[in-house]
């Protein structure tokens, strides 16, 4: 699933295209309609066409799109799901479930095989991504704030950082990389560690999410960027998908 680094990394790509410009058209195939969660499918093309992208925010792995009547229209990528960049009259792809077409000669391809991606259009964008922790990047995901969720609950650590309620945007990846980077056995009960531990826990959640970042995110299987590329993260990974392997600590 992406995470932070890879939906901010398409988050990246995407705005330049996106920003001021207006909904032309939108398709969402027949085998995709279920992505539509607040309104049907065709609803969903009613409510989109006409409207002008006026930002595009990001927390956690939700894409924030802020239209011009004051509504966001939510993206969640969740398994497979990319939005990639490219011209209204290119090939339908294999796995592409929708395309937006802009009125600056520009298309919005969402792409995802396994067809789990959401969309939402919301007043309050609560109601699309309710329970939502802090961003791992804001400034209230503080170590006071990790302490404190960490001391309430008796579970696995990693189980904690994949709390979206305690911090949004850290998956799998990132929460292995941020254990072993902190010298924290991932299976610790969380309320178990002492101030200096979420320091150093803290300290590394926000390490190697901007590794990630600085290097297009992580693909190991389906992730792609906005431009539709692999993210060159995976070959500083330390621990996941590395059973087998020697430690590279020791």
């Amino acid at each position: 699933m992406p995470e932070l680094p890879e939906v901010e990394t398409t988050r990246r790509h995407i705005a330049p295209y996106l920003i001021n410009n207006e909904i032309k058209d939108v398709l969402i195939y027949k085998d995709a309609e279920r992505l539509a969660i607040s309104h049907t499918a065709s609803e969903m093309i009613r409510e989109l066409v006409g409207r002008r992208i006026t930002n595009l925010e990001r927390h956690g792995k939700y894409l924030l799109f802020l239209l011009d009547d004051n509504r966001t229209w939510v993206v969640h990528l969740r398994m497979t799901g990319a939005l990639i960049i490219s011209k209204p009259i290119s090939p339908k792809q294999k796995y592409e479930r929708a395309r937006i077409i802009l009125d600056n000669d520009n298309a919005l391809l969402f792409d995802d095989m396994r067809k789990f991606g959401t969309w939402h259009i919301v007043k309050n964008i609560i109601d699309a991504m309710p329970k939502i922790g802090p961003d791992a990047y804001s400034s209230e995901f503080t170590v006071q704030w990790l302490l404190e969720k960490l001391s309430q609950r008796k579970i696995p650590v990693k189980s904690a950082l994949l709390d979206q309620k305690i911090v949004a945007g850290i998956g799998n990846i990132y929460a292995d990389e941020a254990c072993f980077d902190a010298g924290i056995n991932p299976n610790r009960s969380s309320n178990d560690l002492s101030l200096h531990k979420v320091k150093l826990l803290h300290s590394s959640i926000l390490s190697v999410l901007d590794l990630a970042l600085g290097n297009g995110g992580t693909t190991f299987s389906n992730y792609r960027d906005g431009y539709g590329h692999a993210g060159n993260n995976s070959i500083n990974a330390k621990v996941f998908r590395r059973e087998g392997f020697e430690c590279s600590r020791c």
